[in-house]
């Protein structure tokens, strides 16, 4: 887990932004949950063995609790408490801090943030488009092409229907899909062993690689036709994403299966182009999640967004944002007699775009930094320098005298004086 010093942590907050901003331009809303969750729901959502994964612990009344691992299931318990009521189609957006047991490796840590996209109550293909639009949007704010990263998109209901074509029945297609999932991971020896101890047969087997060699969306097609649920849907998509803006950043890959268990539709991971990383976020459509919550059967398309990957790409890249600490204007003072003008001018300064703020402001900042002890001009001026404050303010008994103050720019080193009446 991590420690955020400051000069760690702006780069973060500026990624928090970006990413509240993306999901406010798409017309999302933000929620959040407690960082603690009923182990029952949790292994109601991901199984028994997710226990072995988390952080969990009982509480003084002996209940099962864990820290989350994924915001999804809070999500979703909170859905189902007010299905009655809410208004869906709803779009939701949270950035979790999220808990993992689990071996560390280049990617992945035992704590991270995670911007979550959900759309909650929407069958159309839209709904993934506007996930995958909200997100490439974010990624594109922070400098970052079509050069840079990549989003693979596959289709559970697509694979099902490959592999009815060369006859692969249901009780084999977990499978096909692993086999699938691991290809390019281990040779094809190994894949035939596993499909053999599956059950498959050898015939089976060399129409499982027939399949996955499957490249491309028109190959796929060629052999469905364009009427299937699962060509039909991709085929949406990629127009979507034409009349969004982001077809440059869509590549099918028939490889993508993700979470089994889970995920119903289309499926869609984002991978640096380099392919150095693991998934930079990844999601799709999970339509069963509420129904096995105890709720009403309910469309929903989700996307996770973690910062680890992002941040890491985005340091090798040099695009990693806001790392030097910045001020409007810092404030300070030669003594202890000069300190409540000081104090004052800052308050007035702070006011300034406040509406309750006094007539006689005497100017705007983003933000102020009030000097918390005296200090001589030189070692004042240095120390605003360090601070990177664009404009500062020095007070002495001549400024208390007079009622004139000199706010010097930084840069240019040029002054302009101003006259403040505290009355």
């Amino acid at each position: 887990m991590r420690d955020f010093y400051p000069e760690d942590y702006r780069p973060l907050q500026a990624i928090f932004d970006v990413w509240r901003n993306a999901a406010a331009l798409h017309g999302f809303e933000l929620y959040d949950a407690p960082v603690v969750e009923t182990q029952e729901l949790l292994i109601r959502k991901a199984g028994e063995e997710i226990t072995g994964q988390i952080y969990t612990f009982e509480d003084k009344s002996g209940r099962g609790l864990a820290l989350r691992p994924e915001m999804t299931p809070s999500l979703a318990r909170m859905i189902v408490a007010r299905q009655g009521a809410l208004k869906f189609p709803l779009k939701w957006s949270s950035i979790p801090q999220c808990f993992r047991y689990e071996r560390m490796t280049r990617g992945r840590k035992r704590e991270h943030y995670q911007w979550n996209l959900d759309v909650i109550g929407e069958e159309s293909i839209l709904a993934e488009a506007e996930v995958l639009a909200t997100a490439v949007d974010a990624m594109r704010a922070l400098g970052l092409t079509e050069k840079d990263f990549q989003i693979r998109v596959g289709s559970r209901a697509l694979l099902g229907e490959l592999f009815e074509t060369i006859g692969v029945g249901d009780e084999h297609f977990a499978a096909a899909c692993l086999a699938l999932d691991k290809r390019g991971k281990i040779n094809d020896q190994e894949t035939s062993k596993l499909l053999a101890d599956e059950g498959l047969g050898e015939a089976d087997i060399k129409k499982v690689f027939e399949l996955i060699g499957v490249k491309t969306f028109e190959e796929a097609q060629k052999q469905l036709g364009d009427e299937t649920p699962g060509v039909r849907s991709l085929i949406d998509l990629f127009a979507l994403a034409e009349d969004l803006g982001f077809a440059d950043y869509l590549t099918f890959d028939l490889a993508v299966v993700r979470g089994l268990g889970y995920y119903a539709g289309i499926l869609f991971e984002a991978f640096d182009t380099c392919g150095k990383r693991r998934a930079i976020f990844g999601g799709g459509r999970y339509d069963n999640l509420l129904d096995s919550l105890g709720g009403k059967p309910c469309a929903c398309v989700g996307l996770g967004f973690g910062d680890v990957v992002l941040s890491e790409l985005l340091k090798e890249l040099g695009k990693l944002p806001a790392t030097d600490r910045t001020v409007g204007v810092a404030i300070g003072y030669l003594d202890d007699t000069c300190r409540r003008t000081a104090a004052r001018v800052a308050a007035q300064m702070r006011n300034e775009n406040d509406s309750t703020a006094p007539a006689n402001s005497i100017t705007s900042a983003d933000s102020v930094d009030l000097a918390l002890r005296p200090e001589a001009a030189k070692k004042f001026f240095k120390r605003a320098e360090t601070m990177g404050a664009a404009k500062s303010i020095y007070i002495g008994p001549d400024e208390v005298a007079s009622g004139k103050i000199k706010v010097k720019d930084m840069a240019t080193r040029e002054e302009a004086e101003i006259r403040f009446s505290l009355d």
